[in-house]
């Protein structure tokens, strides 16, 4: 049902739109809201912020509809009004058109035209709202989905290329924010939720400066990926930050502990296969990357310690140049056949 403001000072009208479009009013096709000034308009649409369309004569007192117009996208941006008025010279209709008005109808009026000029406005603003909405959800997926899974939306035959995947060399890095399962026991839900974020959105604005991007959120872990020339260095830099980071993030007091945020991260680089994983008859999919080189950085990380950067032997004579590290020695990993020798990166 479309929603109708008519803004006109002359009583017998009120009555005449009654009587004309009475069908439409009984079958709820349009609601009728009436008003005899702008002044009084204006208060109307603060009362029905769901108001398709308005028609509006120009000459009323205390505000007419010219006014009235000019004022419309503050009061309400989606609503588009129809002047129906007498006064039909060229200056009135360029001057109504001029402040915002979506339509011009004479009077006496022909109410099979201006049944026609409804239908036409009031399907611009469902288009309108459509557009809107479309942009708020779009905003809204952007806080949950990736900026690569987005890109990838946006290529012409990405539905035809669900399950394609690729083989890629690149960087995987896992933080994980110490000890923060003890405090989840002593401190109230939506608490936890601030604590968390707020350590998450430090972590990612490390990730992020070092172009890489987060593959997803494992309860109190990031999961993050960097491709592309030098991901490796880039990788081990924001690691190297968010420990920065977090040594200025003052100590939180749960019940009668103190909790002092700390992280322990595992970096591993080299082959890894990227595409979406998941169940296409749940339709979820997750775009993300998997392989051994993936399992060995989260296993580095398990073995980390609180403000420890973990690497590999491996990982270790490609860095070793750029960083300094410290060898630790051989650990031994779940799932991995043999002891594996690790290092940290001091700096």
């Amino acid at each position: 049902m479309a929603k109708i403001l008519v803004v006109d000072d002359e009583a017998d009208l009120e009555l005449l739109i009654k009587q004309k479009f009475r069908r439409k009013i009984r079958e709820n096709v349009y609601e009728f809201v009436f008003a005899q000034n702008g002044e009084e308009a204006l208060s109307r649409l603060g009362e029905h912020p769901d108001m398709d369309i308005i028609l509006s004569d120009i000459n009323m007192p205390v505000m007419d509809g010219l006014v009235l117009l000019s004022r419309l996208p503050a009061a309400n941006p989606i609503v588009r009004a129809v002047v129906v008025s007498a006064y039909g010279d060229m200056q009135n209709i360029r001057t109504a058109m001029n402040r915002g008005a979506f339509d011009f109808v004479c009077k006496p009026v022909d109410f099979e035209d201006l049944d026609l000029t409804m239908e036409k406005t009031i399907t611009h603003v469902n288009q309108v709202r459509e557009t809107v909405k479309a942009i708020q959800e779009n905003n809204i997926l952007k806080m949950y989905v990736d900026e690569n899974v987005l890109n990838f939306m946006t290529h012409k035959e990405f539905e035809n290329n669900l399950a394609a995947n690729e083989v890629l060399e690149a960087t995987v890095m896992f933080v994980d924010i110490c000890g923060f399962t003890a405090i989840t026991e002593n401190v109230a839900a939506n608490t936890v939720v601030t604590i968390i974020n707020s350590l998450f959105d430090k972590i990612v604005k490390e990730v992020l400066a070092q172009q890489g991007h987060v593959d997803k959120f494992m309860g109190d872990a990031v999961m993050a990926v960097f491709r592309g020339k030098f991901h490796l260095d880039r990788a081990i830099d924001a690691a190297l930050a968010i420990k920065e980071q977090l040594k200025s993030v003052e100590e939180i007091v749960a019940g009668d502990k103190i909790f002092k945020p700390e992280v322990s991260i595992g970096i591993n680089s080299g082959e890894m296969v990227s595409g979406n994983i998941g169940s296409a008859s749940l339709r979820r999919l997750d775009y993300t990357v998997i392989g051994d080189t993936v399992n060995l950085a989260q296993r580095l990380q398990s073995a980390a310690k609180a403000n420890q950067i973990i690497i590999s032997e491996e990982v270790y004579e490609k860095a070793k140049e750029s960083f300094h590290c410290t060898k630790i020695g051989e650990v031994v990993l779940k799932n991995k056949a043999k002891p594996v020798m690790i290092y940290e990166v001091v700096e």
